[in-house]
């Protein structure tokens, strides 16, 4: 029988935040995945200075070995529309790979492993919990992303009024001379808005790297979408290389709406699990990485103690960082040709795409890095 203080089923930027900031608290920290590390993950991936700063990443020793691709600008419009370039005079965002950042992250975290291992059954016991009758924990953390088993457990998938991502991505190494044909600039990634601003695409280059993707709030024919947004590439010169023809899909719930399920007596849901994307990009590293750090901050104070009112303050502190869920957008009330024709007014403005789109949407500039008032996470960074 395999026992622990606290399981984490998870190993993505959620799971190992967690684990991480629980080094130094003297518990016993467990990682479940049922993949083995590396692992792909779909995800257009880059980061932000924040994240750098909550994770204290070395960066220099970062990208000895792996792919670390300052993004210094971006160019953003409608999808055959428009097109604004915006630059920065300092890097706002590294790219990365997520098969190499998640397992730098799960590495690093100082907690045990356990992967390759799927969750089959879960059954609440005295003092705690038993996950797959044979590993014995006090506390659950689900970190597992949109089909995490813990979320599962709680009820917290499906929830009635969310909005689901789902997403089609790729990720390939190109040849230098593929790389010179097309107009993609390493340092400044391009993302386009479907016309009825649904989702939006990307195209992003790493080092030799080129991802490309585009993801949907409404399903309803996302291939014929993601192979329109391909072809709008090719059109215009974006990539001029042959492009794999199979792309990988993901799903996740956005950070609207509805209050989500944070936790329950002995169980904390971080990440994509508790479904904590922004709801303006649909980006999830950086709520991942802030939800796995709360809940370090809660499960250390609370002191063994997992009872649903000891665990309340992970939620008080999720709310307070990210604000209460956002309601309707305005896609969802304007007219359909209003929105075209405001959409394409809005993203053709350089003030709106650099303060609004960028800094705002996708960047969240306007707030700083997560800081923690626990001694034992504090001593991590």
């Amino acid at each position: 029988m395999e026992t622990c203080d606290v399981l984490i089923v998870g190993g993505g930027p959620a799971g190992s935040s967690c684990a991480w900031g629980l080094r130094g608290t003297n518990l016993d920290v467990l990682v479940i995945d049922r993949k083995t590390f590396p692992r792909d993950k779909v995800c257009a991936g880059w980061i932000t200075p924040q994240v750098v700063e909550e994770l204290n990443i070395d960066l220099e020793d970062y990208r000895t070995e792996r792919v670390c691709q300052p993004i210094v600008g971006f160019r953003t419009g409608l999808v055959g529309g428009r097109e604004v370039e915006t630059h920065y005079e300092r890097p706002v965002s590294y790219g990365i790979r997520r098969c190499e950042f998640d397992w730098y992250l799960l590495d690093r975290c100082g907690a045990r492993r356990l992967e390759g291992e799927m969750i089959d059954r879960i059954d609440r016991v005295a003092n705690g919990w038993l996950v797959n009758d044979r590993i014995r924990a006090s506390l659950l953390v689900g970190a597992g992303g949109h089909f995490c088993p813990v979320a599962r457990l709680l009820g917290a998938c499906g929830i009635a009024g969310s909005h689901v991502v789902t997403a089609q991505e790729v990720e390939f190494l190109a040849t230098p001379e593929d790389l010179r044909c097309g107009t993609v600039q390493a340092n400044v990634p391009e993302l386009f808005f479907c016309a009825d601003l649904q989702g939006y695409g990307w195209c992003f280059r790493k080092g030799n790297y080129l991802n490309i993707g585009l993801g949907r709030t409404d399903c309803d024919r996302l291939s014929v979408h993601v192979r329109e947004f391909i072809d709008f590439l090719r059109d215009s010169g974006k990539v001029r290389c042959e492009i794999p023809a199979r792309l990988h899909g993901h799903a996740y719930r956005l950070y609207e709406r509805t209050q989500p399920t944070l936790c329950d007596d002995g169980v904390l849901l971080v990440g994509d699990a508790a479904g904590l994307a922004y709801p303006q990009s649909g980006e999830g590293i950086r709520p991942a990485v802030e939800s796995g750090l709360l809940a370090a901050e809660v499960i250390a104070n609370a002191e063994g103690n997992y009872c649903r009112q000891r665990l309340e303050a992970y939620r008080q502190r999720v709310v307070a960082r990210l604000g209460r869920p956002r309601g309707r957008s305005v896609s969802e009330w304007l007219p359909a040709s209003w929105l075209r024709m405001v959409a394409r007014q809005l993203l053709a403005s350089r003030e709106f795409s650099r303060r609004i789109v960028l800094e705002r949407w996708f960047l969240h500039m306007h707030q700083s890095a997560l800081w923690l008032s626990n001694e034992n996470v504090l001593a991590n960074r």
